[in-house]
């Protein structure tokens, strides 16, 4: 009788079966899929966003299209914050084709109105803390050639830019589109300027982007 197959001694502690198969290690847990952009969905939501804008007399303006690479590849759009309608007017002021997927804060994304802002390609954060979830999901939007949507500031006319945009660039690899919001009379304007690359670390192309959104919400009559 082989050791394998004789019984053990009575009283005895078992050993362990060497050749008996040992359970699988559990799967680590997929990794939810990006959100996908319905473009209908999208639009419409664009179009009825800027009918308050046109009843009140006020039109959008934008400078520097040129300054948006084309559609398809990887982009991170980061602009400064002053109103809640400035994802849609930075969403109107891109060229056809590209479709912005903001990072939105979680509240938001309640019964009907965060069905909207899902359907639209937008995706919660946790800006209670450093919300590691809401990084990769914007890493894996980029990494299929989306455009990611982050104001910086985390609220409206924050003090300080936060290092996040600088991050999710570098992992991604991809381009960070500054953007300037700012409105003179009524005028609504959003000021696209040259991409910054994400290399020489975070504080450093975090420093660089916040002197350039300064620069780009400056208004137009004024030297930029």
């Amino acid at each position: 009788m082989s050791d394998a197959a004789r019984p053990e001694p009575t009283g005895s502690v078992p050993l362990r079966d060497s050749t008996r198969p040992t359970a699988a290690a559990k799967p680590a847990p997929a990794e939810p899929a990006p959100p996908q952009v319905d473009p209908r969905v999208y639009r419409a939501v664009v179009a009825l966003t800027y009918l308050p804008v046109m009843f009140s007399g006020a039109h959008l303006e934008v400078h520097g299209r040129e300054h948006v690479p084309p559609p398809g590849t990887p982009l991170v759009i980061a602009a400064n914050h002053r109103a809640n309608i400035d994802p849609f007017m930075v969403a109107r002021a891109l060229p056809p084709g590209r479709f912005v997927q903001f990072m939105a804060k979680k509240e938001l994304f309640v019964p009907v109105i965060g069905w909207i802002i899902s359907t639209g390609g937008s995706f919660p954060v946790d800006r209670s803390g450093n919300d590691l979830g809401a990084v990769r999901m914007a890493v894996r939007i980029l990494k299929k050639g989306g455009t990611v949507g982050i104001f910086p500031q985390g609220t409206r006319g924050g003090p300080a830019l936060q290092g996040g945009v600088a991050l999710i660039a570098a992992k991604a690899r991809a381009p960070i589109l500054p953007a300037g919001i700012c409105r003179e009379g009524r005028r609504w304007i959003v000021r696209f300027g040259a991409p910054i690359e994400a290399q020489g670390g975070i504080k450093q192309v975090t420093a660089e982007l916040g002197e350039r959104l300064r620069e780009l919400a400056q208004p137009v009559g004024e030297r930029v």
